[in-house]
């Protein structure tokens, strides 16, 4: 997102919480700028489009001030929104247009479950909530959701089951209704530095072997204890670290669950463990990688501290800033592939991101049913995969997005056959146990077979489904 519009919602939140006080002045422009470390540009920026919305009032050779007509205007419906992140925040205030007012919550991604199961059980749950698209099930078998199609059938069946990419079309299903959306998109692979493969002389890897090779080279020409390939490996990169693994397990031909049974347990995946561990044993992989964050691993690729990174596409605008290049040149720099196939597999992502759901709970459903349908509007879904290196989820979208930005149209092709994280109501203990598989292979607590035996049994006891092929 442009600086000059995180400042924007930042000074928005603000102003809703009451930080200004009984005059509500803001600090200056020259206060704001030594307060969060910015140029003075997208300071005047952002309290210029603040006051043409009426937000503040900039008064000559006084400051600026809050304007009070704007903050107590309670003639408009209030809309609760939930969601992580501020892209997606300024989306939704942009979606809302002039009919309605927003309070907007952001609570972290790490906190968003935990906060909104909360604001549920205490009775006071939002009006729309954008949450991780695994979680749909559980929060739908517990009845927290409205399925949209109630609200609005024609637009359901119209746009929603026409347009939306056959991942996320069918994606939300509960006994024929429709419980969520999906908003901007974001598909596995693995990232590499264009100028590390053009120093070995090789090609993007399309297979393991190539992949296992490729490192071993690119191993050669780096300093003992240097990264190559880096990737989530452990409870400490959380989500991510299962949406690695599951890629992996995809690009070998296995999987973790079906409809009815636990489908871990496959020669499949305890290869695509022993791969790991070889990529381990030749220095490819680093121990360290078990202890990585979220983040860790695409900071150091981005920064030249490693060659070749497990990750997803919405990692392009945090790998755009962290390299110091603009968005519009990342492809430039860095390239993006399928992930490479194992013996059994075919080249495969995996594609996950966001849900937009309509809780029960939401005192003006019809309102928040409008705004969902702006928010994934397809000029809504372009400008916003625009700034954040996101996929358009729609057959519209992806088509206009795909004429402006190389990126995008390499990446978002990819979709039509894109594979998903695994569904089930307990979906983060199932996680938390593939996360747990991973780190004992890497620690070399446990051998391949023995990890993925151990998986399947508890995630068998977590889910009741039965362990089958």
């Amino acid at each position: 997102m442009e600086l000059y519009r995180q400042l924007k919602e930042r000074l928005l939140e603000e102003v809703r919480s009451g930080r200004y006080g009984s005059d509500g002045r803001l600090p200056t422009e020259h206060e704001l700028c030594e307060l969060y470390g910015v140029s003075r540009t997208p300071v005047t920026r952002a309290l210029s489009e603040l006051a043409d919305e009426g937000v503040v009032i900039r008064r000559r050779k006084l400051g600026t001030f809050v304007n009070p007509e704007w903050l107590n205007d309670t003639s408009l419906p209030e809309l609760v929104v939930m969601g992580a992140g501020l892209p997606w925040a300024a989306q939704m205030r942009q979606a809302a247009g002039q009919g309605m007012r927003l309070d907007v919550r952001t609570p972290p991604l790490q906190e968003l479950h935990d906060k909104f199961l909360k604001s549920v059980a205490e009775g006071n749950g939002p009006d729309l909530a954008v949450l991780d698209s695994v979680w749909v099930a559980e929060f739908a078998r517990a009845g927290f959701l409205t399925p949209l199609n109630e609200l609005d059938p024609d637009w359901v069946a119209d746009e929603h089951d026409a347009d939306f990419l056959p991942p996320f079309a069918g994606a939300y299903r509960q006994g024929g209704d429709t419980m969520a959306v999906q908003a901007p998109a974001d598909v596995t692979g693995l990232w590499y530095r264009r100028s590390a493969l053009r120093r070995a002389g090789l090609p993007p890897p399309s297979t393991w072997e190539e992949l296992h090779s490729l490192g071993r080279a690119l191993a050669a020409d780096r300093p003992p204890g240097g990264h190559v390939l880096v990737l989530p490996g452990g409870h400490a990169a959380a989500e991510t670290t299962t949406y690695a693994l599951v890629t992996l397990l995809a690009a070998n031909g296995a999987s973790v669950l079906s409809e009815s049974a636990v489908t871990l347990d496959s020669p499949a995946t305890v290869e695509t463990l022993r791969f790991l561990r070889r990529m381990l044993d030749d220095g490819v992989i680093l121990p360290e990688v078990v202890n990585h964050t979220m983040d860790r691993p695409a900071q150091l690729f981005a920064t030249g501290q490693a060659d070749l990174c497990v990750g997803a596409s919405y990692q392009a605008a945090d790998l755009a800033e962290w390299a110091g290049v603009g968005l519009d040149r990342l492809y430039d720099e860095f390239g993006f592939v399928r992930m490479p196939r194992g013996p059994h597999g075919r080249s495969a992502v995996l594609c996950g991101g966001m849900a937009y759901t309509i809780p029960r709970q939401a005192r003006h459903p019809e309102l928040a049913m409008r705004l969902l349908k702006a928010a994934v509007a397809p000029d809504a879904l372009v400008a916003l995969c625009l700034e954040t290196g996101q996929l358009p989820p729609r057959r519209s979208a992806l088509e206009r997005i795909s004429l402006v930005s190389p990126f995008h149209a390499e990446t978002g092709a990819r979709l039509e056959h894109a594979v998903l994280r695994p569904s089930s109501p307990v979906y983060a203990l199932v996680s938390n146990r593939l996360q747990a598989m991973v780190a004992e292979v890497l620690t070399r607590r446990l051998e391949p077979d023995a990890a993925v035996t151990r998986a399947a049994d508890m995630i068998s006891a977590i889910t009741g489904l039965p362990q089958g092929s």
